[in-house]
């Protein structure tokens, strides 16, 4: 899925609130599924989508438990694949019930199980920058018309990568 937008990110901070804006405009059946490499800032994103969403205090990445919901505004399901090591796993650990449920349903590592997610889920790739000191963050939006007026926003509000040319 080629991105719709790339923004950078500066800090932990500037990730979280990219994340909060997120939160703040979630539905009930929103699905934000995230990718990158260890480091890249998911965890953070994901906090800032829990403080849009009225969460308190810091949400940690659900690595052993696998998922974890926090009460805000709208349930968030919170789920970490890293461990999985088969996609069918996710299922027996309660995934049909965080993706179509009445929350918002928030998955780190992602592509470990890429087919079981619906067309419109918003996908977040987020990866180190050239300089290593920033993040880039690629959203390519799913099914859903609704991404396309959150990513409209978040392009107006966060620094916006430049679009390749092609020759």
């Amino acid at each position: 899925m080629t991105p719709a937008l790339t923004i950078y990110s500066c800090s932990p901070e500037e990730t979280q609130t990219v994340g909060r804006v997120l939160g703040q405009q979630a539905q009930a059946g929103d699905i934000f599924l995230l990718t990158g490499p260890l480091g890249a800032g998911k965890t953070c994103l994901t906090q800032g989508i829990a403080w849009g969403l009225g969460v308190t205090g810091y949400t940690r990445s659900p690595t052993f438990v696998i998922m974890t919901r926090h009460q805000g505004r709208l349930t968030l399901y919170h789920l970490d694949l890293y461990r999985i090591s088969d996609p069918l796993e996710a299922w027996d650990l309660g995934l049909d019930e965080a993706l179509f449920g009445d929350g918002v349903c928030v998955v780190e590592w992602a592509s470990r199980a890429s087919d079981l997610f619906p067309p419109e889920a918003l996908w977040v790739s987020l990866d180190y920058a050239e300089d290593e000191d920033r993040r880039s963050l690629s959203f390519s939006a799913g099914a859903a018309d609704r991404h396309r007026t959150l990513l409209a926003d978040l392009a107006r509000r966060f620094p916006v990568a430049p679009k390749a040319v092609t020759p």
